[in-house]
Order: C-alpha cells, then sequence, then structure tokens
C-alpha cells in the first residue's frame, strides 16, 4: 500500500471517528463540564469507578486536552489529591501528551481547511504568523507558559507546521511542567491537610501568574518584532 492510499484511509478513519466523537460530545459534554467544574465531584466521580479510576482520570484529561471546555485545573488538582504529587503528575502529564498527540496528528492528516473551522482564521493565521520565526522554538515556549494564551488550539494549529513531533511535545512538557506541577502538589497538601504548604504553593504561583499577565503583551510584542525582522531578512 502507498503512502498515498494509507493517508487517504488514515483520513476517513479519522473523520468517522472525528464524527462519532463530535456527537457523543454534543450529548454528554454538559455531564463532562458539570462533574468538572467541582472538585469534590470530580474526585467522588473518579474514586467510585474503582479499579478503573486511573484510566477515567487519563481519559478525562486527554479530553481536556482536546476539548477546550472543559476546565484542566480541577482535573490537575484532583490527581493531586487522589494519587498524590507523584502519581497524580505522571498520569496527568500522560493524558496532556495523549491527547496532544491525538490532536498534533488529527491536524496533519485532515489539513488546514476542518482547523479553520475549527478556529477562526484570523486566530490561527496568526499564531502561525507568530510561530513563523527563526526563533520559533523559544517562541512556543513562552505560548505554552503564558496563561491565558489557547494553548489547546496552538497544539491543532502546530499540526500544519512542519515542526518535528518530538521537539514539538518535548517543548509542550517541559513549559508546562511547573504549573502541572504547582496544581498537582496543591491537590496532594488538601487531601493530607498539609493547608501552610497549600498556601505557600498557591501564592507563589499565584505571584508568577500576575507577573506572566502583566509582561504578557510585552513578550508577545517582541515575538511580533522578532517576526517582522525575520521576514525582512
Amino acid at each position: 500500500m502507498n503512502r498515498t492510499k494509507f493517508v487517504l484511509i488514515g483520513k476517513i478513519l479519522l473523520a468517522l471517528l472525528g464524527g462519532l466523537a463530535v456527537v457523543l460530545i454534543i450529548k454528554y459534554l454538559p455531564y463532562l463540564i458539570e462533574i468538572t467544574v467541582s472538585l469534590d465531584k470530580f474526585r467522588d466521580y473518579i474514586v467510585s469507578t474503582g479499579k478503573f479510576g486511573v484510566i477515567m482520570f487519563v481519559s478525562f484529561q486527554i479530553l481536556q486536552t482536546i476539548i477546550a471546555p472543559i476546565p484542566g485545573e480541577i482535573i490537575q488538582v484532583a490527581g493531586g489529591y487522589i494519587y498524590g504529587t507523584p502519581l497524580g503528575l505522571l498520569y496527568t502529564i500522560l493524558g496532556i501528551l495523549l491527547g496532544s498527540i491525538i490532536a498534533f496528528y488529527f491536524t496533519r492528516l485532515i489539513g488546514a481547511s476542518f482547523i479553520e473551522k475549527l478556529i477562526k482564521k484570523k486566530k490561527s493565521q496568526l499564531i502561525l504568523d507568530i510561530m513563523d520565526s527563526k526563533r520559533f522554538s523559544i517562541t512556543l515556549f513562552i505560548f505554552f507558559i503564558i496563561p491565558g494564551l489557547p494553548k489547546d488550539f496552538l497544539i491543532y494549529v502546530a499540526g500544519l507546521t512542519p515542526i518535528k513531533p518530538a521537539k514539538f511535545f518535548g517543548i509542550l512538557l517541559i513549559s508546562r511542567f511547573p504549573w502541572l506541577l504547582a496544581s498537582v502538589s496543591i491537590g496532594a497538601n488538601i487531601h493530607y491537610g498539609n493547608y501552610i504548604s497549600t498556601i505557600i504553593i498557591s501564592f507563589v504561583t499565584l505571584v508568577i501568574f500576575v507577573l506572566v499577565i502583566i509582561y504578557k503583551d510585552k513578550l508577545i510584542s517582541k515575538l511580533s518584532q522578532v517576526r517582522q525582522i525575520n521576514k525582512s531578512m
């Protein structure tokens, strides 16, 4: 089987799976959001699944990576609360990695037309323009580490670029690791009653969050300047 036929079959299968996923998401998304907006509800749900808890937790994290409306912070904090910091962090990273792989390769197989329907064309083009830089890796790292930017959409758009998958996923995990560690640690400390540690971690995270928000526009502006310089060279 040549590469063209393989890609065509892959696109057809992904389209069918995508259609099924859309139907299921439309039907169950309100329920998924309902149980993930509350730490207690989500924790109780995962615990109630017994030995399938880890599979369900990782599945929710995969869905959260693929579907933006599901709140990731609740899932990550719950991971620490249920499994402790080491395992909670491991399961969270596993879910994010698998979800990112699905989104990334989905874009590479389906192409730009689908992504432009999923994301506003101007937004996807803006991300592609900023990513069109000799300092692409640094740009990507900054985008992932800044709170409030469309990280989930960025994964889809990144699939349209020629970046090597291993490099992309490496940048993704390294840039998000500090925030994930903080969220999972907060959950673990709440579970064990270490409220002082929880307050300290939350405070430090909040300070970093505020600083990044304050300087976010300057960082993005500098990246845009780099892009303009590169285009003029």
